[in-house]
């Protein structure tokens, strides 16, 4: 049963993230002003966004490691694999960004 609470979460998102990129995949991009759907921004505005949520993402993480008493081990391997999604989710973004927009 703990499976369940844990990976419903996971599919969830997941078919979230899927509807919403065929949802915004022809709609214009937005690179100025203020935009809350993280899928009208262009790759450059993805990349800065995905800076400002590294200090909320630490922020938030220091409690969860405090109130859930988890092993060490499972607080390294968690940190590391949202180190890694962010750092992939960065690095993809830039290369787009230099791939799709810099060239203008």
């Amino acid at each position: 049963m703990y499976y369940f609470y844990l990976s419903f979460p996971i599919i969830a998102s997941l078919i979230v993230v899927v509807i919403m990129s065929f949802v915004y995949k022809d709609k214009e991009k937005k690179d100025k002003g203020f935009v809350l759907s993280y899928y009208r921004l262009t790759y450059r505005r993805k990349m800065i966004r995905t800076l400002w949520t590294v200090p909320f993402i630490i922020f938030l993480y220091i409690p969860v490691i405090v109130f859930l008493n988890m092993e060490g081990v499972f607080n390294i391997l968690i940190s590391i694999f949202i180190f890694v999604i962010l750092l992939i989710q960065l690095i993809y973004n830039y290369i787009m960004w230099n791939k799709y927009e810099r060239k203008e």
